[in-house]
């Protein structure tokens, strides 16, 4: 948990002001982007922006979420558009707050520095979807507006993919966030524009709500890999049926005694993101690993769909099987034929569990000659 989530939070008079100031914009629906360094408090703001335009205006809202180191709707290495209605209210968004989003990419890492452009790909298609899906109102629909959650990486690569993101998306509100460490903000004042634009955003820019020390421990900075990792154990608890789950040890033997789904290898066209694995290392890397689950015939711009995380418990390359735990239902899971291995990591508390071994440290697998 980050320094700013162990506390209380109050809502600044400015952090007010900037979420009215959208709610109450003449436009049928504003397109709301939130970015600033990291610890400054964007997820925290874009929530409570969303919180003040269901409360005040809209009956649901788009939410375009690029971080994908700290998502709020989904899981560390994607990117996703969701639509929240007011039941979100209700929930206590401390907590890991997973919902199905209408559209999702898996990016398979916590940062966008591995491949800036396959990062921005995904950003501008989830756009597109949003602009053709929720962005013009008809007889059945209602045009949302879009909040949009962007990165703390704004240095570097970081600062350019950003001025990128915000060039396509041309958001009509830009609330920039600064922080009191001034060195690590974003520039002053229209940062992204290059004088060519015909319509100029409203661009407000509000305090950071807590004086975050950059001088953090290294347990400080191990928050964040906790947090991934409940983000994680959360999305796999949803495979445990009708009993409760306290303990990640409960977890691991829960899983453990889970009948796998089997597949065909040969149905799966697998993929490696940001890397190059030698063949004779494939179902090495493969085995014990979080995996992307995609469907090829379901596609937007090009891209196919991601339905969802699974787990390779374990491989039997004599019968060219891949025993995948999942979340996802089985109907979904038939149409699976894609599946990516990116960088994002099986919680090492559900393997180190005393006196047991993890299922998922299997011995029998062999690669093939």
């Amino acid at each position: 948990m980050s320094e700013s989530e162990k506390k209380p939070l109050i809502i600044p008079k400015d952090w007010s002001d900037a979420a009215s100031s959208v709610s109450c914009s003449s436009l049928q629906r504003p397109v709301a982007l939130v970015c600033g360094p990291k610890d400054s408090g964007k997820s925290t703001f874009s929530r409570n922006l969303v919180k003040v335009l269901l409360l005040q205006r809209y009956k649901r809202v788009a939410y375009l979420d690029i971080d994908v180191g700290q998502p709020e709707f989904t899981l560390p290495g994607f990117l996703s558009l969701t639509v929240v209605d007011r039941s979100i209210l209700d929930q206590d968004w401390s907590a890991p707050c997973l919902m199905t989003p209408e559209r999702c990419f898996f990016y398979g890492d916590d940062s966008s520095k591995r491949d800036p452009k396959a990062y921005l790909q995904f950003v501008y298609t989830l756009f597109d979807y949003y602009q053709l899906n929720f962005c013009k109102s008809s007889e059945n629909k209602t045009a949302l507006p879009l909040v949009i959650n962007t990165p703390g990486w704004v240095k570097g690569i970081g600062y350019h993919v950003l001025v990128d993101v915000l060039r396509y998306v041309s958001p009509s509100h830009v609330v920039k966030i600064n922080i009191y460490d001034y060195n690590k903000n974003l520039p002053a004042g229209l940062f992204w524009l290059d004088g060519y634009h015909d319509e100029i955003p409203h661009l407000m820019e509000i305090q950071s709500a807590y004086r975050v020390s950059y001088k953090r421990s290294a347990a400080e900075k191990h928050d964040r890999r906790l947090m991934r990792d409940a983000r994680i154990i959360a999305y796999f608890k949803q495979c445990i049926k009708g009993k409760e789950v306290d303990t990640n040890k409960e977890l691991s033997y829960e899983l453990a005694s889970l009948v796998p789904y089997e597949v065909p290898i040969s149905s799966l066209t697998i993929s490696h993101l940001h890397c190059q694995i030698p063949s004779s290392e494939l179902f090495y890397s493969l085995n014990a690993s979080i995996v992307g689950l995609g469907i090829s015939s379901e596609v937007f711009e090009d891209l196919p769909l991601c339905v969802g995380l699974g787990i390779v418990r374990g491989i039997d390359t004599e019968r060219g099987i891949l025993y995948v735990i999942t979340p996802v239902a089985e109907n979904v899971v038939e149409k699976v034929d894609l599946l990516w291995q990116g960088f994002i990591q099986l919680p090492t508390s559900l393997l180190e569990v005393k006196d047991y071994r993890s299922p998922y440290l299997s011995p029998y697998v062999l690669a093939s000659t």
